[in-house]
This record gives C-alpha cells, sequence and structure tokens, in this order.
C-alpha cells in the first residue's frame, strides 16, 4: 500500500497529524463510539436503526499545559458527544454527509475549536464499513460563545440554611425530579459566623467557602445531590439527569463578567448563575426579600419550609 492509500485510509487521528500545520495544534480525539441510528435514504432503512461508528478527531487552538489542569479552560470530551447528540436529535437525515456536517458545524462552535475530522461508517450494511469522512474548518469571524445553542436551562432551586435542613428534602427532590427538567441546587450560609478579615477579597473568599461548607451538609443529606464547580460540570450534570449543588467560588472568581466583589449574599449570587445559564426559574426557599430581582427571570419566593410549588 503506497503512501497515498495509507494517507486516504488511514485512522482520522493520523490523518490530523499528516495534516497539521507547524507548530502543530494540540488535538483530543473520540474513537470507536457507536449509536444504533435511523438514517438512509433507502425505503428499507426506514423505521429500523443501523449501528454507525463515530470517530472524530479535532485541532484545539491552546496547549495541554496550559490548561492549568481546569475543564473550563479546554474542549472536553464531553463537547463532542453533545454535538453528536444534538446532530441525532435535530431531524431524521438521510446521508451520513449531512449528519457528519452537523456534528462538525456543533463542535466548530466551541471558541476553542479549530478543525476537525468526522468519520462516519454504517457498520450493518455488509460485510465491510460504508461510510464518509469530512474535514471541516472553524469559519473565519464565528462568534465565540461557551454557552452552547443547544445547552439545557436549568430549574434553579434555591436554599436558605433553614431549608436545607427541612425534613422532606427527599420529597422535595422527587418532585423536582419527576419534573423532569435539569436541576441545579444553590445554597444559603450556615447560621454560623464566618471568620471576619481586614480585606474585601480574604473576606470574599471567605464568604464563598461559607456556602461551599453548607453545599457539602446538603449533599450529605441525599446521595442525589453532587457538589460540583465547574461550568463544564454543571452542563454535563443538566445533560445527564444529576443533580447538581453549586460550589460558587470557581465560576465566580474566574468569570470575566462575574459580580463585583462586594457581592457575596448567597442568594444575589444563584441570581447571578440563573442569568449566566439562561435558567428557566428560580424557585427560592428563605431568600433575603431585600434582594434585588433580575428582569426577565422568572423568580417565586418561598418560606423556608414551604411545600413546592407546582413544577411547569
Amino acid at each position: 500500500m503506497n503512501d497515498d492509500i495509507t494517507f486516504a485510509f488511514g485512522h482520522p487521528s493520523e490523518r490530523a497529524k499528516a495534516l497539521a500545520g507547524d507548530p502543530p495544534l494540540d488535538r483530543i480525539a473520540m474513537t470507536d463510539h457507536r449509536r444504533e441510528v435511523e438514517i438512509g435514504a433507502f425505503q428499507a432503512e426506514r423505521g429500523v436503526t443501523q449501528t454507525v461508528q463515530f470517530d472524530v478527531v479535532v485541532e484545539v487552538a491552546t496547549r495541554a499545559e496550559q490548561a492549568v489542569d481546569d475543564v473550563d479552560r479546554i474542549l472536553s470530551y464531553d463537547t463532542i458527544v453533545a454535538a453528536i447528540d444534538a446532530a441525532l436529535a435535530a431531524e431524521r437525515v438521510n446521508l451520513l454527509e449531512t449528519l457528519a456536517a452537523r456534528i462538525a458545524d456543533h463542535i466548530l462552535a466551541h471558541p476553542l475549536a479549530t478543525r476537525c475530522i468526522v468519520r462516519l461508517g454504517k457498520l450493518d450494511r455488509g460485510p465491510y464499513v460504508l461510510g464518509v469522512e469530512i474535514l471541516r474548518n472553524a469559519p473565519v469571524g464565528r462568534k465565540r460563545v461557551f454557552l452552547p445553542q443547544d445547552a439545557p436551562h436549568p430549574r434553579i432551586v434555591y436554599l436558605a440554611a433553614a431549608a436545607i435542613a427541612r425534613p422532606d428534602l427527599p420529597a422535595m427532590l422527587d418532585q423536582l425530579e419527576a419534573a423532569g427538567e435539569p436541576v441545579i441546587l444553590c445554597v444559603g450560609r450556615s447560621e454560623t459566623d464566618a471568620p471576619r478579615a481586614m480585606h474585601l477579597m480574604p473576606q470574599r473568599r471567605i464568604d464563598l467557602l461559607a456556602i461551599e461548607q453548607a453545599a457539602w451538609v446538603l449533599a450529605s443529606r441525599d446521595a442525589r445531590c453532587v457538589v460540583v464547580d465547574s461550568r463544564t460540570e454543571l452542563d454535563w450534570a443538566m445533560r445527564h439527569g444529576q443533580i447538581s449543588v453549586w460550589a460558587p467560588s470557581k465560576l465566580v472568581l474566574d468569570a470575566h463578567d462575574g459580580p463585583a466583589a462586594s457581592v457575596t449574599d448567597p442568594f444575589a449570587l444563584t441570581l447571578w448563575l440563573a442569568q449566566a445559564f439562561e435558567a428557566r426559574e428560580v424557585l427560592a426557599f428563605g431568600a433575603a426579600p431585600d434582594v434585588a430581582l433580575p428582569a426577565g427571570l422568572r423568580v417565586r419566593l418561598l418560606g423556608p419550609a414551604d411545600a413546592p410549588p407546582p413544577l411547569v
């Protein structure tokens, strides 16, 4: 087999390596990912599923050593899976080429993705693989956004200290799960006084850590409550039916457009998170009534022991 044939039929990761520029960009890859898909232009392919294999390689505009071991500063493997999910959920397609192009478009909407190779293969059509491979570059002048167009819109539930201790917490979680919407729980600080610092920035970190202590207390009350601190983890949890408890320090301190340094009220931070994630609504159990509510955000203020309202 000569070099041209090897290049044409080589694995996408080898193709990406051969096409790399100077200096080469870092790449992430997901290979041998198989899904049952209804796809095909022939009548015999309608109403049945076929096994399709997905091999995807993405060049990213960052270097591994610059990512400082931070999942929010990289293109996550979940981005590739989410792109496949979104492309499959949009509508039935006849052609592998169309499906591959849609997957590439979703991936290249990520601000770090610069080029991707998508190879799809039907595995059930014979003693061979029928497939296509496409290569796409990120469009020039694209709008770089971190919140995907298909991002879930969660229901955010704020629990003041008294609400964290309510005895019917498991039943409340049952009701939230039954509604079928992604849920993020946010908490108020413990009623125990936090230490006082002499300067604003140390005090801000102390106040944020006090909120996170309360988050771990809440997580200890029900195994479904998982404490998370990154945007990537929150997005993954929303897409996979996990109830998250928000630990705010990382997102608040890292955000370029985050709350002002003087804002440490837990409910005010909850409202900021709700706007950042375009939440469908906020249920606030025991929130301070004097916090200004953002225009356009649905907020229902409740007592710390009130029953959850109908979820619509």
